[in-house]
């Protein structure tokens, strides 16, 4: 029994957040991730729904429970009492769409209000197939998330480019903020207790191709 590791146990449970505009693909982002899939006729998200997956980090089991929240007007009120207890937050917007990029800034501050200071952010422009539509330049990308100290990479969740590595660097970095604290607090920390089933998988930091813009948490 030494060895054996049920699917409901692990060392640290971290619950990350999805924000941005209806229809920038956060939902096919999460899909992606948790289960490689893609719909081409997804859905608007109505509230709140949320996937696990679990990782190993430095011999360390990490459950990432991750939220998909809906980009309605309609929904906000509702949606920001779920940011609540968020360690990590992927901030996504539509390259092909302007729009959505000229309101990161407002899901970023309202993010900034009901969270840690220390929460780890990444900006993410999805859609980056759509090469031909683009209408937000990485340059314009890389600027934004300088002047916030927030980390980005462009991804497509359609060809499933730089997705899983999105999500795992902000895991690994979250990891890094908690097992440092941990270390100073001489303790491992005590694991939020959410049962759920989640796939493992092997993380190899050296292998992430994050752009990283400007300092996020030390």
């Amino acid at each position: 029994m030494s060895g054996y590791r049920p699917d409901d146990e692990y060392d640290y449970l971290f619950k990350l957040v999805l924000i941005g505009d209806s229809g920038v693909g956060k939902s096919n982002l999460l899909s992606r991730f948790t289960k490689n899939e893609f719909n081409l006729e997804s859905k608007s998200t109505i509230g709140v729904e949320f996937a696990t997956k679990s990782l190993n980090i430095d011999g360390k089991v990490v459950k990432a429970q991750i939220w998909d929240t809906a980009g309605q007007e309609r929904y906000r009120a509702i949606t920001s009492a779920y940011y609540r207890g968020a360690v990590g937050a992927l901030l996504v917007y539509d390259v092909t769409q302007v729009s959505t990029f000229g309101n990161v800034g407002r899901w970023l501050k309202e993010l900034r209000e009901h969270t840690d200071p220390n929460i780890v952010v990444m900006l993410i422009g999805n859609k980056s197939d759509l090469r031909h539509l683009v209408a937000v330049s990485i340059e314009d990308g890389k600027a934004f998330a300088e002047k916030e100290s927030v980390y980005f990479m462009e991804t497509s969740a359609l060809e499933a480019t730089n997705v899983e590595n999105a999500f795992i660097e902000v895991i690994n970095q979250i990891y890094k903020v908690v097992s440092k604290r941990a270390v100073e607090a001489g303790s491992d920390g005590p694991a939020s207790a959410l049962p759920s089933k989640g796939e493992t998988i092997n993380v190899k930091e050296e292998a992430s191709i994050l752009k990283r813009i400007g300092c996020c948490s030390n």
